[in-house]
């Protein structure tokens, strides 16, 4: 689960919302071992999942660097680069 929580500082454009929260959900999924909650326990799932993207937005609003920004598109080309050499590419 936690392969899809993508590194989301220092790139342009700056990370959105939805990426924020999609990230804190994997957390959330991972550390509660279940990628659904059952009902008895979805209200602290939702509270943890809107506690992780808070404290992940102030953590990147935060945070300072000398390093341009990345560039999303071709940190993507580069992902699947790795991803073609490491698992062959696709038929």
């Amino acid at each position: 689960m936690c392969r899809n929580i993508k590194t989301l500082y220092n790139f342009e454009p700056p990370a959105t919302e939805d990426e924020v929260r999609a990230s804190a959900l994997q957390y959330v999924r991972k550390v509660g071992g279940a990628t659904k909650p059952s009902q008895a326990n979805e209200h602290a799932f939702a509270r943890a999942v809107d506690e992780v993207a808070a404290a992940t937005q102030r953590l990147l609003d935060a945070l300072v660097t000398t390093a341009p920004p990345r560039d999303r598109e071709r940190e993507a080309e580069r992902a699947r680069a790795r991803a073609a050499q490491r698992f062959g590419a696709a038929a």
